[in-house]
């Protein structure tokens, strides 16, 4: 469904506050939603459309059925552990299920339905546990790395590097082996589905980046490319080619 102009319309999961986080609008319920992510994708050139919290999976596939990519955006909080068959073993602020519903529920749809979705951050993390992965609840407390991956500068500063795997999407969009990215996160994805390949890790073994060989474009990188695209050109073909890939799927 691209517009009348020619672009593609790019559906984005937003944030919700239902009246405890003082961040989003206090008491009120909002829905909350950085512009780094909508100016990102009109800057490569698609419309970003900001979807509706709505639970209901005919609902959410009459959504996806007008829009011409996904785009799961990353939070400061974490999916509750009973979406990927565990108990909370650490202490860290749940999403709301208001968006976990929306992005597990959209996330499976889109991989069903060939919808070109890219998931950052957290976003990478509801695509994995969607279609039944797992997730690292704490890298601190589980993993002994010396890496920071929740940075202290500001995301608009790089990080670690990662190592990206030869022939795989993330690859032939980067034409690199490997790139500096930011890193804001304390969890991390553990276990794949086996539809999924591992397409980046970081020095210490934290996965950076998943796709799908069976889908046009699906992929979900755990670093905050919004954050760095004006300045990276390799942070900018990473949105340049979702919208490509967006605008190919609504010719078809």
């Amino acid at each position: 469904m691209s517009s009348k102009i020619g672009k593609p319309v790019i559906g984005v999961t937003p944030d919700f506050n239902a009246g405890q986080r003082k961040d989003m609008g206090g008491k009120e319920p909002t829905y909350f939603l950085r512009a780094r992510y909508l100016q990102a994708i009109q800057e490569a050139g698609g419309i970003p459309l900001v979807l509706p919290l709505i639970s209901s999976r005919t609902q959410q596939a009459y959504l996806l059925q007008r829009v011409d990519g996904l785009l799961v955006t990353g939070s400061g909080s974490d999916l509750a552990p009973h979406h990927y068959g565990e108990s909370q073993e650490y202490s860290f602020q749940h999403m709301s299920e208001e968006r976990a519903r929306l992005e597990l529920g959209l996330s499976k749809l889109a991989f069903e339905h060939q919808v070109p979705t890219l998931g950052i951050c957290g976003g990478m993390q509801s695509m994995n546990v969607a279609l039944g992965g797992t997730l690292i609840q704490d890298i601190p407390a589980q993993l002994a790395t010396k890496i920071q991956h929740q940075q202290k500068k500001s995301a608009e500063h790089t990080a670690h590097l990662i190592q990206i795997e030869p022939k795989t999407l993330l690859r032939r969009i980067m034409k690199k082996a490997s790139i500096p990215v930011n890193s804001s996160h304390h969890q991390s994805v553990k276990a794949v589905p086996g539809s999924f390949q591992i397409s980046a890790v970081a020095p210490d073994g934290v996965i950076e980046a998943i796709e799908a060989e069976s889908h046009s474009f699906w992929l979900g990188v755990q670093w905050h490319p919004e954050f760095l695209y004006r300045k990276d050109v390799l942070q900018n073909r990473l949105f340049s080619a979702f919208i490509k890939a967006a605008r190919q799927y609504a010719s078809r």
